[in-house]
């Protein structure tokens, strides 16, 4: 179910890489709390960019990129990195796995680094949420296993369990079925809806596997968008 204030509300965006280079330009896009949103565009649509302005890697040219209310341009970098770190999680579509730390460390790392994180477990300790997960996406004999010795759909479901881990408000997923076969695909849904459902988190998942597109509440192309706006 989704709750009437936006969990995302981007208002007159404008990016460039570089003066004179504008990339990306949005009037107005609006995600609701709770909403699963499937986002595709080609290559070069600015959806990698869409996303780091979201995640707040990334900082407007111009206008506003509001998370859960809070205007990220607003924030310095140490506490912008903290907002981050406590209510996104992030899906890389290259995973970003530390590749000296087990599986289980990888995806216990946002609540060990984040205690606000880390309290949303409850009683459940870190190490047991991490088994869990990792139990959940067919990695429960890989626990103690470097990340470096799995294949890249283990790698990749690593990953996922790292991004959901400590309930965030908002969960960013950047292409993250591309390695996984039908039923690993299937199963990988199934958990990231029944996570996001229960702690009533926004979900932002950007593939281009449009027949997916019929499993969210929302489909936007980002093309559309981007011209819808501009015009």
């Amino acid at each position: 179910m989704t709750s009437a204030a936006p969990s995302i509300a981007i208002e007159d965006l404008r990016f460039a890489y570089r003066a004179g280079r504008e990339v990306l330009r949005l009037d107005t896009f609006e995600i609701a709390g709770g909403e699963r949103v499937f986002l595709h565009g080609p290559s070069g649509s600015g959806k990698t960019t869409l996303l780091g302005l979201i995640a707040g890697v990334l900082t407007p040219t111009h206008g506003a990129v509001r998370i859960l209310g809070q205007d990220l341009a607003a924030l310095k970098p140490s506490a912008r990195d903290a907002f981050r770190g406590v209510h996104l999680g992030y899906l890389f579509q290259l995973f970003n796995l530390i590749p000296w730390l087990s599986v289980t460390d990888n995806i216990a790392l946002p609540c060990r680094l984040h205690d606000a994180r880390r309290a949303r477990l409850g009683d459940e300790s870190v190490e047991d949420a991490a088994r869990r997960l990792a139990g959940d996406l067919g990695l429960g004999d890989l626990l103690d296993t470097s990340v470096t010795e799995l294949s890249v759909g283990q790698q990749q479901r690593v990953a996922a369990a790292r991004a959901l881990i400590g309930s965030p408000d908002i969960v960013i997923a950047d292409e993250p079925t591309s390695a996984l076969d039908a039923d690993r695909r299937d199963r990988f849904l199934e958990l990231l809806f029944a996570q996001c459902t229960q702690v009533g988190a926004t979900l932002l998942f950007v593939s281009h596997d449009l027949s997916l597109g019929g499993r969210f509440d929302r489909v936007i192309s980002l093309p559309e968008l981007s011209a819808a706006s501009v015009a």
